[in-house]
């Protein structure tokens, strides 16, 4: 895919690029990674649910917070080009203001798993602070915890108190972002479990734009939170996610270090994980993908 926009920077999902009048175009591939590594094969549809998602959601949590997007509406956004709109763009893009993003993961916890479940079975404790006892895993926690962590570059971010992420973003914006970030996870998760899923957890990322704090990149999207059935949900062990687990397990079950090069991924571990990122759009937003620009029409 080829755009006549001055490139900003790739990441192993999204593309970025200057759409002048301070604004930005990111383009949602069809990349996936698992364990940090990109593997060669795409997902059909996965840059459109991520994007269809998060532009749902963006809309629900406007009353709490506002978000960095201007539009997804590619007549609007086909206007940015000087000779034909690239193809396969289509529900994959949005038109966003340039925000000054902040140095801190929001991460917020609902129930205790990942690498939470891991510190607390090490110490009693979930970002050095104690838990009650007795918990299991995946249980569900006394209430919603703001856990911020860095963003790293390269490998793996690093959890922090509040105190750090106070230290380097401010206090009075810490405690903003604390805030927005809890009362965002707790209206999506109550949306969500009405319509039986349960979101264990969740990563915002936030930034400045004229001066006020704006949700932006992606918003409660199988790959920024994991999506449980409430049906399958039982403490004491993880249930399966509404994400790329059906790549994850199989990667597991192969002899790879877990470094570049990666193994090829079999077609129907590619199209079991395309159907879980539908289905997870589908549940919340009651909505038929098939609706959304770019994805009628195209095989599922």
């Amino acid at each position: 895919m080829t755009i006549d926009l001055p490139h900003i920077h790739s990441g192993k999902v999204r593309d970025i690029y200057d759409a002048g009048d301070n604004r930005l175009l990111m383009v949602t591939s069809d990349r996936i990674s698992a364990f940090d590594v990109v593997m060669n094969e795409v997902v059909t549809h996965k840059g459109r649910v991520l994007t269809a998602m998060s532009a749902f959601w963006f809309e629900q949590l406007s009353p709490l917070v506002q978000s960095h997007l201007i539009s997804t509406d590619i007549a609007e956004i086909s206007a940015l080009f000087s000779d034909s709109t690239p193809p396969d763009i289509e529900g994959r893009v949005m038109l966003c203001h340039k925000a000054e993003m902040l140095p801190i993961e929001c991460i917020v916890r609902g129930y205790i798993t990942g690498s939470a479940w891991k510190e607390y079975c090490e110490s009693g404790t979930m970002h050095g602070s104690p838990l009650p006892s007795g918990l299991k895993e995946a249980d569900q926690l006394p209430e919603p915890v703001f856990t911020p962590s860095t963003k790293a570059e390269e490998g793996h971010d690093i959890n922090i108190s509040f105190e750090e992420a106070a230290s380097l973003i401010g206090e009075d914006l810490a405690e903003e972002v604390k805030n927005v970030s809890l009362a965002c996870y707790t209206k999506g998760a109550e949306l969500a479990k009405e319509k039986g899923i349960i979101i264990a957890d969740t990563k915002f990322e936030m930034g400045i734009v004229n001066g006020s704090l704006v949700l932006a990149d992606e918003v409660l999207t199988p790959d920024s939170s994991r999506f449980w059935s409430s049906e399958l949900w039982q403490p004491g062990s993880t249930p399966p996610s509404f994400d790329k687990q059906p790549v994850r397990d199989y990667l597991d079950g192969l002899d790879w270090d877990k470094q570049p090069p990666p193994p090829s991924l079999p077609f129907e571990v590619v199209e079991a994980t395309s159907q879980r990122y539908i289905n997870a759009f589908e549940t919340i937003t009651g909505q038929s993908f098939n609706t959304w620009p770019g994805s009628s029409g195209m095989p599922r």
